[in-house]
């Protein structure tokens, strides 16, 4: 699973040097510029939530008391 993140991630990165000198050029190529961008930082989250989600940090977050909002009582 890691290793197919950071190969997707190293493909978003050879499209947006591939469309850099493009994107003054065309609004289209900027617009696909910025959803490759995107892509990339998910997949750069997910890698990040991926090897930090480790058994100590779930039960951090299990535990962790937070303050409640008005808002969190009228969620369905």
């Amino acid at each position: 699973m890691k290793k197919e993140l950071i190969s997707k991630i190293r493909e978003r990165e050879e499209k947006l040097n591939q469309l850099k000198n493009h994107i003054e050029k065309s609004s289209v190529c900027a617009d696909i510029y910025d959803k490759i961008l995107i892509e990339k930082a998910i997949l750069k989250r997910e890698l990040d939530e991926l090897t930090n989600n480790t058994f100590i940090n779930k039960m951090k977050k299990m535990f962790s008391h937070k303050e409640k909002l008005i808002c969190d009582y009228f969620v369905k």
